[in-house]
């Protein structure tokens, strides 16, 4: 069995795109998931909360600007950035060329839905 076929409560998309970029979610399981998220060259992410999940962020490629809280960290390749649940928190990508990170996103619920958007570029 693959680790996306594994006891995962609900279905979830395996891909998707966003006006920032897309991502990919690598696996599922019990507690956790785990995405790929390309964000394009200056794009980024909603400053955004999660309710019922923390996540820590590994960069795999390019450059971001991290918010978590009141805190900002340009992190770069082989850097991780963790983000506890209830914090808000962004990426952006200031460069001329993409921004790969892997997101484990750990909690008792790992949905969509769990967003509150505070600041949106794209009006959501």
């Amino acid at each position: 069995m693959s680790i996306t076929q594994s006891n995962a409560t609900k279905p979830q998309p395996d891909f998707e795109e966003r006006p920032w970029g897309w991502w990919q979610v690598m696996g599922v399981g019990d507690g956790y998931k785990i995405k790929r998220i390309h964000v394009s060259p200056h794009s980024r992410l909603s400053l955004q909360t999660h309710e019922h999940r923390s996540e820590h962020w590994l960069v795999v490629r390019g450059l971001g600007m991290c918010t978590v809280g009141e805190t900002q960290v340009l992190a770069g390749e082989g850097q991780c950035i963790d983000v506890p649940r209830g914090v808000a928190h962004r990426i952006a990508n200031a460069q001329d060329e993409a921004l790969i990170l892997i997101e484990v996103q750990l909690g008792h619920y790992t949905g969509e839905d769990d967003i509150v958007r505070l600041e949106d570029d794209y009006g959501r």
